[in-house]
């Protein structure tokens, strides 16, 4: 007997027929006595079609993040009771639950919430009752019972956080693709499936614009120690494991110095011009950027002019937080008697990732080779441990991402 968490994405689930399916293949896989616990998205273009209302309410709905908690909240409800039914409807008891029902607590961080406990109790009631338990994702309570959500793809999040909690013996998270590939293989062709990643490599992927999976959800399976295991919902091929290290059977994939190519084009480039180099400049930039929880990437500061001790500094934001960076910038700048503040929407982080940098020279070259053949300019460049990334204009993504990938992955 085992004990699995099973997410699905909004895309296998954006029908009534494809709720049917899904609620048929696990029963048909389902083994003896086997306890599942499904996590669910909302179904298809719910979230965006709730967003679409609300921006009939307001342009920027998101100056009312309790109320978009509120109303997102909503989306997930539909799918777990409508899968609930389609269990039921094929004989197996089942039971659908809200997050805030299975105990997911999380911070007052609206829109962008992270779980700060999880109490399972009910889950365990209802698996030893003999339901499957439908959960719906993305979704918890804070502590004053208000809904709060846990941002894009914080189904993933909800998914191995619970069987985390649970003591699961491993968790599938089920999406339109067959795993995780390295790059986009909507954009390049010649993308090949990974076998295995670990959490470190899989976690800056996430972080660096691989959709496949949440950054938190990641970060989750490797303080519980759970495999995940990503995987199509639409066949039955092996996807891809992401787990502490390497098995002894994956020499393959330890060959790769570079295990995959991301992109982000959700980002923003701000400039704040015309600052005094002096100490604490930094510190008020992006302290007031945190307070008003704005996440800050790439940052790059640069002498305007030495004689003067005047400076500029650089840095992007997910295109979600503009409006709130924009509000925070406007006070900091005026405060800092800044010359002007820029702000650039049209551009794209491309990034590549791999444990295998370390202790191999000339990869940044190679990188910036590829991008200049490609007439592609390079605005900023940041680097991790096991990362580097490039910030370029938009409008060159498909060509960028294809010949930094032909570079590290050659086509046969």
């Amino acid at each position: 007997m085992a004990l699995i968490v099973k997410k699905f994405g909004g895309s296998s689930v954006a029908t009534t027929e494809k709720i049917m399916s899904v609620a048929k293949r696990i029963l048909d896989e389902k083994k003896g006595n086997d306890k599942i616990v499904m996590v669910v998205s909302a179904m298809g273009d719910t979230t965006d079609e709730l967003i679409s209302l609300a921006k009939g309410i307001n342009g920027e709905p998101y100056k009312f993040p309790r109320e978009m908690d509120m109303l997102l909240t909503t989306g997930e409800q539909i799918s777990i009771a409508l899968l609930s039914m389609a269990f039921q409807t094929l004989g197996h008891p089942a039971v659908s639950l809200t997050g805030p029902m299975v105990g997911l607590q999380t911070d007052s961080a609206y829109t962008k919430g992270r779980i700060v406990d999880i109490s399972p109790e009910r889950v365990h009631e209802e698996l030893n009752k003999g339901n499957i338990v439908v959960v719906a994702g993305f979704q918890g309570s804070n502590h004053l019972g208000d809904p709060v959500t846990l941002g894009r793809g914080g189904s993933d999040t909800s998914a191995v956080a619970l069987a985390g909690a649970l003591g699961a013996d491993s968790c599938e998270i089920y999406t339109d693709v067959e795993g995780v590939y390295s790059a986009d293989p909507r954009i390049v062709p010649s993308a090949r499936k990974i076998k295995e990643i670990t959490y470190s490599e899989m976690l800056e992927m996430a972080r660096l614009g691989a959709g496949v999976m949440q950054p938190r959800s990641v970060e989750m399976g490797e303080i519980f120690k759970i495999p995940i295991h990503v995987r199509s919902t639409f066949t039955k091929t092996s996807g891809t494991i992401i787990r502490g290290d390497y098995s002894m059977e994956s020499i393959e994939e330890k060959s790769f110095v570079i295990r995959g190519v991301a992109h982000d084009e959700n980002v923003t480039k701000i400039a704040v011009l015309g600052i005094s180099d002096t100490p604490g400049v930094a510190h008020k930039i992006f302290d007031a950027l945190a307070k008003a929880n704005v996440d800050v990437d790439m940052i790059v500061q640069s002498m305007r002019n030495i004689e003067k001790n005047i400076t500029d500094m650089v840095f992007t934001v997910a295109n979600d937080d503009l409006t709130k960076a924009k509000e925070v910038m406007e006070t900091v700048a005026r405060d800092l008697n800044a010359s002007n503040v820029l702000i650039e929407e049209n551009v794209t982080k491309i990034s590549i990732v791999g444990a295998g940098m370390l202790g191999n020279p000339g990869i940044a070259a190679r990188m910036f080779g590829a991008l200049a053949k490609a007439g592609v300019n390079i605005e900023i460049i940041s680097t991790s441990e096991i990362s580097l990334s490039c910030l370029i204009k938009g409008g060159h993504v498909k060509e960028a991402v294809n010949a930094v990938h032909d570079e590290f992955f050659p086509k046969n």
